[in-house]
Parts: C-alpha cells; structure tokens; sequence
C-alpha cells in the first residue's frame, strides 16, 4: 500500500477525531484505518498520535506533520485534476477565512452562487477580524480588508479599493458640534479600532495637504460592527468602511461628516500561500470575488 494513503488514513483521523468515524468516511474498517496509521508511524519513527478510549488526538508532531499533510494532499488533488483535465470542474473542500463584517453582510449572500456554479466543490467559512496567515492556519486562502501590505512571501492578489467614512448620528453631532477640520477631532469623542497599531490614527488629505490625526475615545473594538453600533447608540465620530454602514448611511442614522477630507482608502485582498497559485479553486474563486466586488457601485457607494 502507498504512503499517500496512510498519510490520508491520518489526516481523516484527525479531522473525525477517532478512528471509527474516520473509517465511515473512508468506507473501510476500523482496524484497517489503525492499521494504516500504525505503519505510517512505524515508517516515520515517531508517534503521530494519542490514543484514549475516550479520544483520538495528535500529538504535537503529529499536529505539525497533520499541517503539513493538507498542503502535499491539496498539491496531489491540483496535479490530480489538471492531468485529467478536469480544471474548469474543481472539487474537494476550499476553506476561506474573511472579516467579520464583510463576511456576514455581503460575502455569505453571494457564496451560494459560487457553489451552485461548482457544486462538487465544498467551501468551509470561517469569520475572524484579526490578521491570519492562512498557510500557518489551514486555509486554502484569505480575505483582508486593509491598508496595502507590505512586503510578504504570501500572494496577493487586489480585489478592489474600499472607501472610507466619518459619521455620526445627528443626536451626537447636534450635542457636540460638527468637526469642520480634522484638527477638530481632538475635540470629540471618537471610536476607533482597538487591536490595530495604527487604529487611533485618522488619514485625510485636502489640497495635495495630509493630516494624521491621533483620536482619543471611550471605546474601541476590532469589528466594524461593533463600532457602528456604538456610534448608533450617539457615543462619537467613528471612521467605517463605507459598506459596513451603508444602509444607516442611506436612511440618515450615521451623517458623514469632513466631506471635503478625504480618507486613504483601504484594499480588498485575496491571500493565499505562493505554491497555490495554481490551483484551480483558488484562481475561480478569485475570479468570482473580483466579478462580485469589483464594482463599488453595488455595495460600496453610499449613494
């Protein structure tokens, strides 16, 4: 028996956490899934992992060798289908990481389509707001809404720009004033993104002129959710992607306000691990995020 199937015995176990799951979905027997798994430790010399009557767990080698397994069984499936010349009908699983936001408000309405359209392909969302690396973490790529990169070993492919907006709700700009300036900003309470270095710091430029602006407020997040909702409950100015806010924009919750000013727009990102910029999946599914999202004027205006 080959390598490749004892290394795919394992991963299964992994991922089911047992051998008898793992073996329902291979369609074999228990004992000839441990039987896999006991040769491919034999054959590598180490413990891959901790067997309970209770679990099924790896052991930190095992969870490195694990890591490094989906990226050598990911490679076999691309090479796999672009011999049988099968690349226009990818197939397996593609996991997607995304900001929360975006991903609640406009990634996750749209995904069905890209699913009706290659229906053997699978797609494992997951919504986090912090930075991810997606070939430290399992994913085949990730979506990143941010100022330009620098310099990484990552591909990056550019999606779109995403503009930016100072609002407040009327109650709050009728309590304390309009900023005319963004020197004006020292004067108010502004909620600002917490977990990021440069979070406190407002961009604008006027005129060729640019003004950094270091905020003060009584609250920060690292969600655009959460900080719309505090600008809605008439706690300060707050500094959103437009998208993030479109609707109260539109219906006059949140009034935008340093219209002359403009804000440094941001970027959205499609990352993904350099030895994958072949793969079938990943290169449809940025196609479908550019044909998605690179008209602003669909979910990113607020007109």
């Amino acid at each position: 028996m080959d390598k490749f199937t004892y290394i795919k015995a394992f991963t299964k176990v992994v991922e089911a956490g047992g051998f008898a799951a793992a073996a329902r979905e291979m369609g074999l027997s228990r004992s000839v899934v441990n039987k896999y798994v006991i040769k491919l430790e034999a054959e590598l010399g180490v413990q891959l992992l901790n067997r309970s009557t209770r679990k099924v767990a790896p052991t930190e080698t095992g969870r490195a060798f694990y890591d490094r397994c989906l990226t050598i069984l990911s490679d076999l499936e691309e090479a796999e289908l672009a011999v049988s010349k099968l690349q226009a009908e990818p197939k397996g699983t593609l996991k997607v990481n995304a900001p929360m936001s975006f991903g609640m408000q406009y990634l996750s309405p749209v995904l069905a389509d890209f699913m009706t359209r290659y229906p053997d392909l699978s797609v494992e969302l997951t919504l986090t707001d912090r930075m991810v690396d997606p070939l430290q973490e399992g994913f085949d790529l990730t979506i990143r809404i941010t100022e330009p990169l620098e310099a990484t070993s990552l591909t990056v492919q550019t999606i779109t720009q995403v503009q930016r907006v100072v609002c407040a709700t009327p109650a709050y700009l009728k309590d304390h004033g309009i900023p005319l300036t963004p020197a004006d900003l020292h004067d108010h309470n502004c909620l600002h993104y917490g977990s990021l270095t440069s979070g406190n710091i407002w961009k604008f430029s006027k005129g060729g002129e640019d003004y950094a602006i270091r905020v003060k407020g009584v609250f920060s997040a690292n969600n655009a959710e959460a900080l719309r909702e505090a600008a809605l409950k008439d706690l300060g100015l707050v500094q959103l992607p437009v998208f993030s806010a479109r609707q109260q924009l539109q219906a006059g919750q949140l009034v935008p306000v340093l219209k002359d000013f403009t804000s440094p727009d941001v970027f959205m990102f499609v990352i993904y691990p350099p030895n994958r910029h072949l793969s079938t999946k990943i290169q449809l599914f940025t196609e479908f995020m550019k044909t998605s999202f690179g008209d602003r004027s669909d979910w990113d205006t607020m007109a």
